[in-house]
């Protein structure tokens, strides 16, 4: 294997593994339905992608084809670890408790951090008296949200975690304070 071949081989596993970060940045932005950076992220990609296919296909040896597919793994996980990071959106998280008191004190507690609050009785399995704290978070703090969970000893919960595309009125989604 000649320098110049080991040197288009590391190429192509970078760019591969950057096209993939875009498709999944592209994705990541269509879910949540945001436009606007889709048109200019698949433009970049198409152009990359032609590029790439070109070369991959004029390639001799199978060398091009394993540069291709690992640069493809790599980008997901590159992307899945971006995607972590950006953590875009908001959630609707439904917690369902037994305990009366401890449900008021942590409905409370998330209200005085900043969140919109809402809080039900009702029924649970076997008719039982059940709680159920409704609280919308922007995605990236539901880690602030786990950990005020645990401040108040609530390990494993019954959860209701949904994604939301849009919030209107006046729902407070980030915390003022932590």
């Amino acid at each position: 294997m000649t320098k110049e071949m080991i040197i288009s081989l590391i190429v192509l596993f970078v760019i591969t593994a950057f096209t993939n970060v875009l498709s999944t940045l592209k994705t990541i932005f269509m879910s949540k339905k945001i436009m606007k950076p889709v048109y200019l992220l698949v433009f970049v990609d198409a152009i990359i992608f032609a590029t790439i296919v070109s070369k991959v296909t004029s390639g001799d040896g199978i060398q091009f084809i394993i540069s291709y597919a690992l640069g493809r793994s790599v980008g997901v996980f590159i992307g899945d670890k971006l995607e972590d990071r950006l953590a875009l959106g908001v959630l609707e998280i439904d917690l369902f408790l037994n305990n009366k008191h401890k449900m008021i004190q942590l409905a409370d507690r998330l209200r005085e951090v900043g969140y919109t609050v809402n809080n039900y009785s009702g029924r649970g399995n076997n008719g039982n008296k059940r709680y159920k704290i409704e609280v919308v978070v922007a995605r990236k703090e539901f880690d602030t949200f786990k950990h005020i969970l645990k401040e108040y000893g609530i390990k494993n919960p019954t959860l209701k975690i949904k994604d939301l595309y849009k919030v209107d009125g006046k729902i407070t989604t980030t915390s003022t304070s932590a």
